[in-house]
């Protein structure tokens, strides 16, 4: 049975991110004790550029902190490629009608420290947060949680969260052991750092692409960083293992697959080796059959995390904490109705967003030799000089995640008083 009152619980959200403050923040407005455990020692408001879109915007608009958002974008008006000189031979211009699809870049472009500064300030004063301690492992008994955390101490919940990220370690303890890998590569890998701004960069996106399978992008978020973007199509053991290397090691890999390629590459490169942010990863996706399992749930990234290539990342980890808050708020008595309906709610949409990542697609855009990237170049020249990417946005019918409609949830607590929609 559908409904809002039921007993308050005491829930714990192992991780401080997009995901995990998100769910949060729908939790507490539904008259639950939440927690909320960080590993890292302070909030993580960093990242590199990221974006909204369809359901994702929509899910944000509805927690009331649209403006707020609105207020942070950076300001990329579109994506232009280029050649080793630097000589611009086309450009997709952002969809900012309102309507249709978004195009390579989205109208909401906006980095994800500051996204996570705005959801911590909505959430902050409604939700306990935990820095500097993590959730190290897990015990279900048939009332409660035990969570062993980090510092030693123990806690028992009445439902633990896992929005701990792609490398999710509630995930891990979670997944039967011997049991399928939940990751999904894609064939890609990339990493990416902050260095100086300087005359030749511009507020639009620009890509290159170089032989080998590499990509270069810039894109410049305020007057005095740009983030630098290397991108490798390689299916190696080599390539796999550097991610989990040290930082060093890391940068020497990019340097030396790299070194040759071209354009700004060497004040790429120069500028990596003093940057303070740099990270490096597999681009991946996770599929696995079910996202949750007893009082234990995942959200965002550690559950369905779509990769960086299906532009809707941080979009899934916000529509899926609000489905997963909607469906706990509605059957808190009920963990296991709740639970079955997040996952038979939220699976479509996931679906056809990670369906948005194909692998044989997505080679095309990492040509192996100069005579591809000759091609590339001379389709892609035709088809920005029509303006057909624009077009298409416009008069699609649908947004990326589809016709998929963000379900209606009460605007009522645990007790079932009114909360009203900010």
């Amino acid at each position: 049975m559908d409904t809002t009152s039921g007993p308050s619980l005491k829930v714990l959200v192992c991780g401080g991110g997009i995901a995990g403050q998100a769910v949060a923040f729908w939790l507490a407005r539904g008259g639950h004790e939440v927690v909320v455990m960080e590993r890292f020692p302070a909030l993580r408001a960093t990242g590199a550029q990221i974006d909204l879109r369809g359901q994702g915007i929509e899910a944000v608009e509805r927690m009331g902190l649209l403006d707020a958002v609105r207020a942070e974008l950076v300001h990329e008006p579109g994506v232009a490629f280029v050649d080793a000189r630097g000589r611009r031979w086309g450009a997709v211009m952002a969809n900012t009608s309102g309507k249709g699809r978004q195009t390579l870049t989205s109208e909401y472009e906006i980095m994800r420290g500051d996204l996570v500064r705005v959801l911590h300030d909505a959430t902050k004063d409604d939700v306990r947060f935990v820095f500097g301690t993590g959730v190290e492992s897990f015990e279900q008994h048939a009332d409660h949680v035990l969570a062993r955390f980090s510092d030693g101490t123990t806690d028992e919940f009445d439902v633990l969260i896992g929005a701990d990220g792609q490398g999710s370690r509630i995930r891990r303890d979670l997944l039967p052991a011997g049991g399928p890998d939940p990751y999904w590569p894609v064939g890609i890998h990339m990493a990416y750092w902050f260095i100086p701004r300087d005359a030749t960069d511009d507020d639009l996106r620009e890509t290159y692409n170089a032989p080998g399978g590499r990509m270069i992008m810039r894109r410049s978020h305020n007057a005095h960083e740009t983030q630098v973007y290397f991108a490798l199509w390689e299916q190696s053991a080599e390539a796999t293992a550097i991610h989990r290397q040290p930082v060093d090691r890391q940068r020497r890999f990019w340097s030396d697959r790299f070194r040759d390629a071209g354009w700004q590459t060497e004040r790429f490169l120069a500028g990596m080796e003093t940057a303070e942010f740099f990270y490096s990863q597999e681009v991946a996706q996770v599929r696995i059959p079910s996202w949750s399992d007893g009082r234990v749930a995942l959200v965002g990234d550690a559950g369905y995390c779509a990769s960086p290539y299906s532009g809707m990342g941080t979009s899934a980890a916000l529509v899926g904490a609000y489905v997963l808050a909607g469906e706990i708020n509605r059957n808190p008595g009920d963990l296991p109705t709740a639970f079955a309906r997040y996952q038979e709610t939220l699976r479509p949409f996931v679906d056809t967003v990670q369906a948005e990542v194909n692998p044989k697609v997505l080679r095309f855009g990492f040509p192996q030799s100069r005579l591809g990237i000759t091609a590339l170049r001379t389709l892609g020249a035709v088809g920005t000089f029509l303006k057909l990417p624009e077009l298409a946005a416009r008069f699609a019918k649908e947004d990326r995640g589809g016709a998929w409609p963000l379900p209606d949830y009460p605007r009522s607590n645990a007790a079932g008083e009114p909360v009203a929609r900010q």
